[in-house]
C-alpha cells in the first residue's frame, strides 16, 4: 500500500485493536502488514497511549470509539455526523471532543487517560462507613488475630449478615495506606509481624490458571475454617532433587492425622489422582469431605478425583502456602525423614507407612497431648457406625 494517509480508517481501527492485544507498535505493524515507521505515525496521533483499554461500562465511550472519534474528526467530520456513524448522541461526541482536545488537537488515547483518571472517584472504604463492623475488626486486632482470620470468622459469627464482610486484605489496606482513617495506625503493632509497612499479597497482573473449574479457597463453607469440624484435608506434594520425585501429603485439619501418597515413578496428573482416589477410599466417610490444595499443575484432574469419590477439592491463592497451614507445618516434619536434595521415588509403600505412623503417633500441644491417631480414633468412636474401613 502506499503513504500512511492511503490506509482506510477502518484498517487502522483493526491495527490498533491488534496493537491492544500485542501491546508493541513493532509486532502490530507486522500482524497489519505495515511498515513500523507508519504505525508509530498512527500511534503518535492517537495521543501516543499505546496501554491497553482501562475498560467501558457500555455507557461510557470506549477506547475503540475514541479511536474512530479520533479518526473521524480529522477527516474533517462534524460531531452529528460521527454521532450518527457510532450510534451515539450528537451531544456525547461534542463533549468528548471538548473534553478530550489539546493543543494538538483531539487524541484517542490522551481523551481516555483523561476520561478514566476523571472515573477514579474517591470512595469512602467499607470499614469507614460502616462502624459495628469497625468496631468488631478493632476488637480482633487487640486479640492478636490475624486480619485473615477476623475475615474467616466474620462469614462464621455473622452468616446472614452480608454488610459484616471484609477481605483481609482490606484490613491490611485500611492498616496501611495513610489518610484513610479507617482503622487506628498503631493497631499495625497487633499483627505478627509488627510492620508498620506493607505491600498487597496479589500481584498487579496474574497469570491464568491452567487449572478448569477451580473453586477457590475463599468459596469454601465457614466450617472448614473451625478446625472443630472434622473431615476437611490439606494436601501438597513435596519435592525431590531436581523436582524429578515426589510424595503426596494429607493432613485432616481437626485432628492433624497425617495421610502419604506413594509416588514412585511420576508425580503427574494421573498419578496424583490415582492416589487421590485410593487415599480418599480409605479414609472412614464420616472425615471425609473436602481437600484443599495449592494451584499446582498435578490437579488439572481435580474434577475427576470429586467425581469419583464425592470430595470437594478447593484451591489455595496464588503464592499463599500459609492457606494451607497444617499441610506446610507437617511437610517440615516430614523433611527428617525425606531431606531436600534426595530422591524420593526410591522410597517403599513400607517405608512411607513407617513414617505416617510415626508422625501420626507424636503428641501435639493443640490436641492436648493426644497424637493425631488418637484424635482420630476417639473421633471415630463417637460417630455412628458406616462399616468404612479405617486409614491404616
Amino acid at each position: 500500500m502506499g503513504r500512511a494517509a492511503a490506509y482506510s480508517r477502518e484498517f487502522r481501527a483493526a491495527f490498533f485493536r491488534v496493537l491492544r492485544q500485542s501491546g508493541t507498535v513493532t509486532e502490530a505493524a507486522s500482524v497489519m502488514g505495515v511498515k513500523r515507521s507508519t504505525a508509530a505515525m498512527w500511534v503518535l496521533e492517537a495521543g501516543g497511549m499505546t496501554a491497553a483499554s482501562h475498560g467501558g461500562s457500555g455507557v461510557r465511550l470506549s477506547l475503540a470509539e475514541r479511536d474512530e472519534i479520533a479518526v473521524q474528526h480529522a477527516q474533517g467530520r462534524s460531531a452529528r455526523q460521527i454521532a450518527r456513524a457510532l450510534g451515539r448522541a450528537p451531544s456525547t461526541i461534542s463533549r468528548e471532543l471538548r473534553a478530550g482536545s489539546s493543543g494538538r488537537g483531539y487524541r484517542s488515547g490522551t481523551a481516555q487517560h483523561r476520561a478514566w483518571m476523571r472515573a477514579r472517584r474517591p470512595k469512602s472504604g467499607k470499614l469507614a462507613s460502616n462502624d459495628r463492623l469497625r468496631e468488631y475488626v478493632q476488637t480482633g486486632l487487640l486479640q492478636k488475630r490475624s486480619p485473615e482470620q477476623i475475615s474467616l470468622r466474620l462469614r462464621r459469627a455473622f452468616p446472614n449478615e452480608s454488610e459484616m464482610r471484609v477481605s483481609h486484605e482490606t484490613i491490611y489496606q485500611a492498616l496501611f495506606v495513610q489518610g484513610r482513617g479507617e482503622l487506628r495506625r498503631e493497631l499495625a503493632a497487633c499483627l505478627r509481624t509488627g510492620r508498620t509497612l506493607r505491600k498487597p499479597q496479589g500481584r498487579a497482573t496474574t497469570r491464568a490458571s491452567k487449572i478448569p473449574e477451580m473453586v477457590m479457597i475463599a468459596d469454601r463453607p465457614a466450617e472448614v475454617a473451625d478446625r472443630a469440624v472434622p473431615g476437611h484435608w490439606e494436601g501438597d506434594l513435596i519435592m525431590g532433587a531436581g523436582n524429578r520425585s515426589a510424595i503426596g501429603t494429607l493432613v485432616e485439619r481437626s485432628t492433624g492425622y497425617l495421610m502419604l501418597l506413594h509416588l514412585p515413578g511420576a508425580h503427574g496428573a494421573i498419578e496424583v489422582r490415582d492416589q487421590m482416589i485410593a487415599a480418599i477410599g480409605r479414609m472412614p466417610a464420616e472425615v471425609a469431605k473436602s481437600i484443599t490444595w495449592d494451584q499446582g499443575i498435578e490437579m488439572i484432574r481435580h474434577r475427576e478425583i470429586t467425581v469419583a469419590t464425592g470430595v470437594q477439592i478447593y484451591f489455595c491463592d496464588p503464592h499463599a502456602p500459609w492457606q494451607r497451614g497444617s499441610n506446610e507445618n507437617t511437610n517440615g516434619l516430614l523433611r527428617q525423614y525425606f531431606p531436600k536434595g534426595t530422591d524420593l521415588s526410591r522410597h517403599t509403600t513400607a517405608e512411607l507407612q513407617f513414617v505416617q505412623d510415626e508422625i501420626n503417633d507424636r503428641p501435639r500441644k493443640r490436641l492436648d497431648a493426644m497424637t493425631p491417631a488418637e484424635a482420630l480414633k476417639q473421633l471415630l468412636s463417637q460417630a455412628p457406625e458406616t462399616g468404612v474401613a479405617t486409614t491404616t
